[in-house]
C-alpha cells in the first residue's frame, strides 16, 4: 500500500535468437515469418496464447471480407485451405467463410514446413534496445521471463505493443477525442433441425424489434442449409478501447450478455431451430493504436484511389467504421481501390523495428479499411521480405530497396494491380 511505482531490476537469460524476430501470429505475424524464412532467414515466431490465426481463429472472425487483390500468401492459403474459393483471377473479389478449427491446424503444419520456429504462451513484456535500435525482446514464457534477439524486430501485436515500449509515437483512435471502433464477440449458431427452447439468462437484454439490437441492425453469415446450416453471427458491440485494462474486462463481460440476448432474439425471429454453438475465446478488437510512421495513409488517400511507388499492399475494402460513441450505424463506404506504401510499415525515430497489421501508420478513417485480415495478410508478407533485405544489404530498414523488396514478393506470388 502507498507505493504507486515499483522497480524491476533482473538479468534475463537468453533463450534464443534469429536473423528476424516476430511477435504476434495473428495474420500479419505469420506471413511475415513466412515470407522470411522463404528468404532464407531464421525467424523466431513468438504468441501469446496456445494458436496462430489472431482474430480469425481466436475471436472466430471466420470470414474474409473482399480486398479486391487477391494475392501473395493470402491467395496460397486459399488455394490450398479454401480450393472451392479460389476466384480465377487475382481482381476477382470473394469473401469466402472458413473453420477457425481448421484454420488454426492449416497454419500449425504451413509454418513447421517453412522452417519457422513457433513459441506459444509467449507474451510480449518489453523491447530491449541498444541505442535507438531494437534488438530483441522481453517475453513471459512458461518458465518465466526470457529474452529473444532478432537482427530485426517485427511488431505484429496488433496494438503497436513492441513500438510502443520501444519510444515510438502512438496515436489512438480518431483525431477529435481518441475514441476507437467498438469491440464485438463472435459466435456461431447450429440448424438442429427442429425448434429449440430460447434461453435468456436473467441479466441479459430482451431484444423486441431490430433497432433495440447493439448494431440496430442483423449482421450474419449463412453456411449451407437445412439440418447443416450454421450462422456465423457479428452483431454484439461495445463501446471502449481494447488495449486499455478496465474497458476490455468491461467489454468480456458486457459482450457475452449481448451474445445470449441476440441469440435469444434471432430464435425468436426465424431461427427457431437454431442454438448456440460456439462463442469465441475472446473477445473482437477492431482500433486500439496506430504508429508514427515514416508516412502516413489519410482518408484522402483511399479516396483519391492513390497509388505508391513503394506500395506492399493493395485492396478495395470499403471504409467501415463501426460508431466509437457505441451508438448504433456503421459509416461505410465504398472504395476503387488504393495501395499501402511500404513506409506506414516503418517507425519513425527508432530502428530496427517494423511493424505490420492493422497498427501501421494511418488515420482512423483509414484504418477503418485496412484492417482486415486479407490487407494484413499482404503487409506481413511484405514485413518478413523486407526485413530479409535489410539484413541482406546490410541497411537500415528505411533504405530497403523497394525494386529488391518487390522482386522479392513477386517471387512469392504477389501480382499488384495497376
Amino acid at each position: 500500500m502507498g507505493a504507486s511505482v515499483v522497480g524491476l531490476n533482473r538479468e534475463i537469460k537468453v533463450y534464443d535468437s534469429a536473423d528476424i524476430l516476430v511477435v504476434g501470429g495473428g495474420p500479419a505475424g505469420v506471413t511475415a515469418a513466412i515470407s522470411g524464412a522463404r528468404c532464407g532467414k531464421k525467424v523466431l515466431l513468438l504468441e501469446h496464447s496456445g494458436q496462430l490465426g489472431g482474430m480469425g481463429t481466436l475471436g472466430n472472425v471466420s470470414v474474409f471480407m473482399p480486398v479486391g487483390n487477391v494475392t501473395g500468401f493470402y491467395r496460397e492459403l486459399i488455394a490450398e485451405a479454401l480450393p472451392h474459393a479460389l476466384p480465377a483471377s487475382h481482381s476477382d473479389s470473394i469473401a469466402p467463410q472458413f473453420s477457425p478449427f481448421a484454420l488454426r491446424h492449416f497454419f500449425n503444419s504451413k509454418v513447421e514446413k517453412e522452417g519457422v520456429k513457433v513459441y506459444y504462451h509467449t507474451t510480449f513484456i518489453a523491447a530491449i534496445k541498444e541505442g535507438d535500435k531494437v534488438t530483441g525482446v522481453i517475453a513471459k514464457t512458461r518458465e518465466g521471463l526470457k529474452a529473444f534477439l532478432g537482427l530485426t524486430v517485427i511488431d505484429c501485436t496488433g496494438d503497436a505493443q513492441v513500438a510502443q515500449e520501444a519510444g515510438v509515437p502512438i496515436r489512438t483512435g480518431r483525431e477529435e477525442d481518441g475514441m476507437t471502433q467498438p469491440m464485438t464477440l463472435m459466435f456461431a449458431m447450429q440448424n438442429t433441425g427442429k425448434p429449440v427452447v430460447p434461453y435468456l439468462p436473467e441479466d441479459c437484454y430482451y431484444y423486441e424489434t431490430v433497432e433495440d439490437l447493439p448494431q440496430g441492425r442483423h449482421l450474419y453469415w449463412e453456411r449451407n442449409s437445412g439440418s447443416e446450416g450454421t450462422l456465423l453471427v457479428n452483431m454484439t458491440r461495445v463501446k471502449g478501447n481494447g488495449a486499455r485494462i478496465e474497458d476490455i474486462n468491461y467489454a468480456e463481460k458486457e459482450s457475452l450478455k449481448q451474445v445470449f440476448s441476440v441469440v435469444h432474439y434471432l430464435q425468436r425471429n426465424g431461427y427457431e431451430n437454431y442454438v448456440l454453438s460456439h462463442v469465441a475465446g475472446q473477445i473482437g478488437v477492431r482500433e486500439t493504436n496506430q504508429i508514427e510512421g515514416l508516412y502516413t495513409l489519410t482518408e484522402d488517400d483511399l479516396l483519391s484511389n492513390r497509388r505508391f511507388d513503394d506500395a506492399v499492399a493493395q485492396t478495395n475494402y470499403e471504409i467501415d467504421i463501426h460508431s466509437p460513441d457505441g451508438k448504433k450505424g456503421t459509416d461505410e463506404r465504398k472504395l476503387s481501390g488504393y495501395d499501402i506504401p511500404y513506409r506506414c510499415m516503418v517507425p519513425a525515430q527508432v530502428k530496427g523495428l517494423l511493424v505490420a497489421g492493422r497498427s501501421i501508420s494511418a488515420t482512423h478513417v483509414a484504418m477503418s479499411s485496412m484492417r482486415v485480415q486479407p490487407t494484413c495478410y499482404a503487409l506481413g508478407q511484405a514485413a518478413g521480405a523486407a526485413a530479409a533485405c535489410a539484413i541482406e544489404d546490410d541497411v537500415s530498414l528505411e533504405a530497403v530497396n523497394i525494386a529488391k523488396l518487390h522482386e522479392r514478393l513477386a517471387a512469392q506470388g504477389v501480382v499488384f494491380l495497376k
